[in-house]
């Protein structure tokens, strides 16, 4: 990781472990610090304090409001991680498996206060501005796993549905992100709308890379079960392109199978794998990567300084460049 990116990333989990400073009720708080202290990137706290540097903003004054962003990805993981019936994350037992469904909710529920609260009461410009931004950033994130689940359920599902559902659900967080750090960091209007068209693109990358990875990763890498896509029976780019395209007697016979049972067996992934890799389709993703990661670095070339833009450039490539 960039030195600067682990700089930023080594504050925002400095500023998370003041979170452990609450501890009663110990089963609200113990899974609660249990999920903010499980580590990752910290890509969407990152992204704050990297806009407000790219405004020429101290990205030192707006760790609370990366903190706060950073808390409300992680509230959205626990609670996807239950409608998902996921077993692990980040290599680690999920909370309502380590736990039960009702304290994950809890936990989940929690953290939403934990966010709000650290923007309130941290030494931030325009607190007003950056809680309106995460408002509208949340219930736009609750929208996108809503159509997630609704996609799930429909026979017919085109490019443009998956594209506008991941904009929502995983690209609007990261909008999110770089929003609140150029409010933060006193940006203008052009520089918060370029920002938030930067992260937007990168978000969309991310998520067509998570789909990607999630069929053809290592499990050790992945810190999740491989497949669980598939035996979801989730839309990802690879499924809807693969029902668009794929005529094969046998290929069809196996997408058909999925769309009528919502799901397939976990025995039956490496098949699917095969198909998409057959089809030309795992490098078509790949492809819809480097696409939207280019458009991301055309959004901020017209409005920031060389530094800014190699920043945002470099942020762009590493995660591109991620296996997990």
């Amino acid at each position: 990781m960039n030195p600067t990116f682990e700089r930023y990333k080594t504050l925002i989990d400095e500023r998370l472990r003041r979170f452990a400073e609450r501890s009663e009720p110990q089963s609200l708080y113990e899974p609660t610090h249990y999920v903010l202290g499980g580590g990752g990137k910290r890509v969407r706290g990152v992204l704050v304090l990297l806009a407000a540097d790219a405004v020429g903003g101290a990205a030192d004054r707006v760790v609370d409001a990366g903190a706060a962003v950073e808390t409300l990805h992680n509230f959205t993981l626990v609670h996807d991680d239950i409608m998902d019936r996921a077993e692990t994350r980040r290599g680690r037992p999920t909370v309502h498996t380590r736990w039960d469904e009702g304290t994950a909710i809890l936990a989940g529920d929690v953290m939403i206060g934990l966010a709000y609260e650290a923007v309130i009461r941290g030494e931030l410009d325009n607190k007003l501005g950056i809680l309106d931004a995460l408002t509208r950033g949340i219930i736009d994130v609750c929208e996108g796993q809503a159509l997630d689940c609704e996609l799930a359920r429909r026979v017919s599902v085109s490019l443009d549905d998956y594209l506008h559902m991941i904009a929502m659900k995983t690209a609007r967080l990261a909008e999110t992100a770089a929003e609140v750090g150029a409010i933060a960091g006193g940006g203008t209007p052009e520089q918060i709308a370029a920002l938030r068209s930067y992260a937007r693109n990168i978000g969309l990358a991310f998520q067509i890379q998570d789909d990607i990875l999630d069929i053809t990763a290592e499990q050790a890498d992945f810190g999740k079960r491989i497949g669980g896509d598939v035996i979801e029976g989730k839309r990802t780019y690879l499924l809807v392109r693969a029902l668009q395209s794929v005529t094969d007697g046998a290929d069809r016979v196996l997408l058909d199978w999925l769309v009528d049972a919502h799901g397939l067996p976990a025995t039956e992934v490496a098949n699917m794998r095969d198909l998409y890799e057959r089809n030309g389709l795992i490098a078509e993703a790949h492809d819809a990567v480097r696409s939207f990661t280019a458009r991301a670095e055309s959004d901020v070339a017209a409005h920031f300084d060389e530094s800014a833009r190699q920043s945002l450039t470099d942020f762009a490539e590493m995660l591109l460049e991620r296996n997990s």
